[in-house]
């Protein structure tokens, strides 16, 4: 097994590795915290290590969570936020807005799209206050707001869209939500 210090000598040895530090985890550095956050989110740190649900976490105290069985297609637009699409007994939209939502966390291992919830290494997300999101400011992923909506039939799914995340719709030739 690599210690961290033998880990630092060979990423200062091999300057190309020198992104991928975050990535090279010893065995007991992931067994000491399976877990970490930041403000927007928690998150498994094994490498391998998969979440069953995400959780969303609203301002109210609320929270809702979905199996990532469940988990369809999803959208990521910088300009309007994330869109999730859960189907089960019904099909939900989750609307994420914020910021720098897939900006890597300090140690560049991951992110809230690409290494997060598309490995399903996302534990929750969260609506965060004004305040906590003046204190990350540009230096990491904030979450302004979540909007979640369930459908029974695709005309209401379509004009929530609509309203909601224009730009997430599509006509015509492009697929559906």
């Amino acid at each position: 097994m690599i210690d961290d210090s033998e880990q630092q000598e060979r990423s200062q040895r091999n300057p190309h590795l020198a992104g991928f530090t975050g990535l090279l985890q010893s065995k007991d550095s992931d067994a000491e915290g399976a877990e970490a956050s930041c403000g927007a989110f928690g998150y498994l740190r094994g490498l391998r290590d998969h979440s069953a649900a995400v959780e969303f976490r609203f301002r109210d105290g609320n929270s809702m969570w979905f199996p990532y069985s469940w988990l369809g297609n999803w959208q990521y637009n910088p300009s309007e936020g994330l869109l999730l699409k859960f189907s089960g007994d019904l099909v939900y939209l989750v609307l994420i807005r914020g910021s720098n939502l897939d900006r890597p966390l300090n140690e560049g291992a991951i992110n809230l799209t690409h290494a997060g919830l598309q490995r399903h290494r996302v534990l929750w997300v969260r609506e965060m206050s004004e305040e906590e999101i003046r204190q990350v400011g540009e230096k990491g992923p904030t979450i302004d707001s979540i909007e979640l909506a369930e459908f029974e039939s695709q005309a209401d799914l379509k004009e929530w869209l609509k309203k909601k995340g224009p730009a997430f719709l599509h006509e015509g030739t492009k697929p559906d939500v």
